[in-house]
C-alpha cells in the first residue's frame, strides 16, 4: 500500500478535534475523618508513651480465661446461663414426621423425657479413672503399667504361696511309688534273694572300679598313633566300650548310698 501524501483534497476540509472526557479521580468520603484521626493519634504520642495513661486498678486484675472467645449458646435446650433446661415444653419441640417406610407402633406410648434422663445420667455418672502408665525413656514413650510386671497383683491372690495342685498330685505319686519300692525291697530281703552292701563294701567296690578304669586308661594311652589295621581298631573300640561301662558303674555307686545285690 502506497503512503498517502499530506497534500490531499480531503485534507482541505477542516476536522473537528474530539476531546476524550477523562473520568474524575476517586475520592473517599472518609478522607477528612481519616486525616483528623491520624493527626489526633500522632499528636497524642509525640512524647514517650501516651500523654495521659490510666493506671489499672488493683481490684480489676486479669483473670483466667477472660481473653478467650466465648461462643453464644443459641439452643432451645440451654438457658441464658448455659445450663440445660430441666424440662422441655411440648410446644417447643415436636416429634418429626414419620417416614413412609416406617411401620406404626401399636399400643406403645410413653411420656419419657430423654433429654432430662440424659442430663441426670451425665450428672450422676462416675468419672472415668485414668489408665495407669509408665514412661521408660526421655522421649516419653508410654506403656501400660498392668502388663509391665511392676504391679504386685499376684501376691494379692487368695492362692498365693500355696503349692499348685499338679505338684501335690505328682508328689503324692512319687511318694506312693517309693513306698511300693521299699515294700518290694523288704520282701526280697526277707526272702534272702538279695542283700544290702555295707558302706565299707561299697567303698571297696568303688575303689576297685576306679582302679580298673585307670588300668584301661593307661593301656588306652599306650596305643599307637596310627591305627591302620582291623585288629588295632577292634582293640581300641573294646577299650573304649569297657571304659564307658566302668564310668557308668562308678557313677551309679557314687550317686546311690544304698546298694543291693542279688545272692545268685
Amino acid at each position: 500500500m502506497k503512503d498517502i501524501p499530506d497534500e490531499n483534497v480531503y485534507n482541505l476540509i477542516p476536522k473537528e478535534e474530539v476531546t476524550v472526557a477523562k473520568a474524575s479521580r476517586y475520592m473517599s468520603q472518609f478522607r477528612e475523618s481519616v486525616k483528623i484521626e491520624e493527626h489526633k493519634n500522632k499528636a497524642a504520642h509525640k512524647t514517650m508513651g501516651t500523654a495521659k495513661a490510666e493506671v489499672p486498678s488493683p481490684k480489676e486484675y486479669l483473670q483466667k480465661h477472660t481473653k478467650e472467645a466465648m461462643l453464644a449458646q443459641k439452643s432451645a435446650f440451654f438457658d441464658s446461663t448455659g445450663r440445660p433446661h430441666r424440662c422441655l415444653a411440648e410446644d417447643k419441640k415436636r416429634p418429626p414426621v414419620p417416614l413412609r417406610t416406617e411401620q406404626p407402633i401399636m399400643g406403645v406410648q410413653t411420656n419419657k423425657s430423654f433429654i432430662t434422663t440424659n442430663v441426670a445420667e451425665a450428672v450422676m455418672a462416675v468419672p472415668k479413672k485414668p489408665q495407669p502408665i509408665y514412661v521408660d525413656n526421655k522421649k516419653g514413650d508410654k506403656h501400660l503399667l498392668e502388663t509391665s510386671g511392676l504391679v504386685p497383683k499376684y501376691i494379692k491372690r487368695k492362692d498365693y504361696g500355696s503349692t499348685p495342685e499338679y505338684l501335690v498330685k505328682r508328689n503324692e505319686e512319687v511318694r506312693k511309688a517309693q513306698e511300693e519300692y521299699d515294700a518290694y525291697i523288704k520282701q526280697r530281703l526277707k526272702m534272702g534273694a538279695m542283700k544290702q552292701l555295707s558302706e565299707e563294701e561299697r567303698q571297696s567296690m568303688l575303689e576297685g572300679l576306679k582302679k580298673n578304669w585307670d588300668e584301661l586308661h593307661h593301656e588306652y594311652q599306650r596305643l599307637s598313633v596310627v591305627i591302620d589295621t582291623p585288629p588295632k581298631k577292634a582293640h581300641k573300640e573294646r577299650l573304649e566300650a569297657e571304659m564307658r561301662q566302668l564310668e557308668r558303674d562308678i557313677d551309679v555307686f557314687e550317686r546311690h548310698k544304698i546298694v543291693y545285690i542279688a545272692n545268685n
